[in-house]
């Protein structure tokens, strides 16, 4: 759920999964006072908070290898929710006045005066790009499936799988100015703006939501759910709107279950947030936004309603289980080819892989 090392596994059951997107190769050891924050997905056993990815410095030094050695396990459903298992739909919400005048550049895609560094157009290529290209970043993703018994850590060919984003996954684009984004959203706040998304995109049943994400970008300066303060050592974060566990708590929705991903303004984080993490200079400016990006929307599709999907025992999702895990190879960050663009994109955990023993891939067949 968020970008972090550590993977809200059932956050119902005891606040161990907000999955932030840590960075994996940087060797920084958190304080114990950090590995507890709420919102901070660390790299250890202990996940506190929501799915989210935890940022690089978050990762305590050591603390990687053992979320890399055992697989992922069906968690059973939420409310009938494993997977996305139709068409995906990512519906991008840039809530607040702060980010400005809206415009439009040569590609169509919506460019914003209070966006100094380009957040907006680079999110929309990324997820515009998704499934196109031949790229089998989205393979991995598809190898995990819904309807089959909890604990269970493979797929039978019968079952509903994951589906790929055939064409692109980017469904819509909203830029809510109603009112300024608060300085320190909580996630009850975060998780109504997306119940307002899906009243504004007329998804006003649970039908169609069922394969929906709302994702939730803030402008920069502010700190959604303790984003970049001493209190929320995180990247970025997904969960749905039933979660009691949200700061707030639960928000009500009239139109079903609402997946929803709390997206800060990442480059807030530089280097702590995947800055320059796959390419140098000017090239990387951008790389912790679309690292920590997919890194929530692989693991959405995975676990739309945490922690019903798929995540390890301790806790950790897809994503989490390959955060920060260096760069190159089979499973580390690395440069993706959309065809909407090129994309420092990290790999995600793939039970399948080395025999059944699993393991991070950037790449993998798509699964019928």
């Amino acid at each position: 759920m968020g970008m972090s090392p550590t993977n809200r596994s059932s956050r119902a059951k005891a606040l161990t999964a907000l999955s932030v997107l840590a960075l994996a190769g940087a060797a920084f050891a958190a304080t114990p006072a950090q590995a507890n924050q709420p919102g901070s997905e660390l790299a250890g056993p202990s996940h506190p908070y929501r799915h989210g990815v935890i940022t690089a410095k978050g990762a305590p030094a050591g603390s990687t290898a053992g979320k890399r050695t055992s697989n992922l396990k069906y968690g059973g459903g939420v409310d009938g929710i494993g997977v996305t298992t139709g068409a995906q739909k990512v519906y991008l919400v840039f809530e607040g006045s702060q980010w400005g005048t809206q415009g439009t550049d040569a590609n169509g895609y919506t460019t914003l005066s209070g966006d100094p560094m380009g957040i907006a157009v680079r999110a929309q290529q990324l997820f515009k790009g998704l499934g196109t290209n031949g790229e089998t970043w989205s393979g991995v993703m598809t190898q995990y499936c819904e309807g089959i018994a909890g604990g269970a850590t493979s797929c039978p060919s019968t079952a509903a799988h994951v589906a790929y984003p055939t064409g692109g996954a980017l469904a819509g684009v909203w830029v809510d100015e109603s009112a300024a984004a608060p300085n320190q959203a909580t996630g009850n706040q975060l998780a109504n703006e997306a119940i307002k998304a899906a009243g504004h995109f007329g998804n006003t049943t649970a039908a169609a939501n069922r394969d929906v994400q709302y994702v939730i970008l803030s402008p920069t300066g502010t700190h959604p759910d303790g984003f970049n303060t001493s209190t929320g050592q995180f990247c970025a974060w997904h969960d749905w709107n039933g979660d009691t566990t949200l700061s707030g708590g639960a928000a009500s929705s009239p139109y079903g279950d609402v997946a929803f991903t709390n997206d800060p303004y990442v480059t807030d984080m530089g280097t702590s947030c995947g800055e320059n993490y796959v390419n140098a200079g000017s090239a990387g400016t951008l790389d912790g936004v679309t690292m920590v990006y997919g890194h929530e929307y692989a693991e959405t599709v995975t676990d739309q309603n945490p922690a019903g999907g798929w995540t390890d025992s301790t806790g950790q999702e897809n994503a989490d289980k390959c955060a920060w895990k260096g760069t190159g190879g089979v499973g580390g960050a690395q440069n993706v080819t959309f065809a909407t663009g090129s994309f420092a994109m990290q790999g995600t955990w793939a039970n399948d892989y080395n025999g059944g023993a699993g393991g991070c891939e950037i790449s993998h067949p798509i699964v019928p």
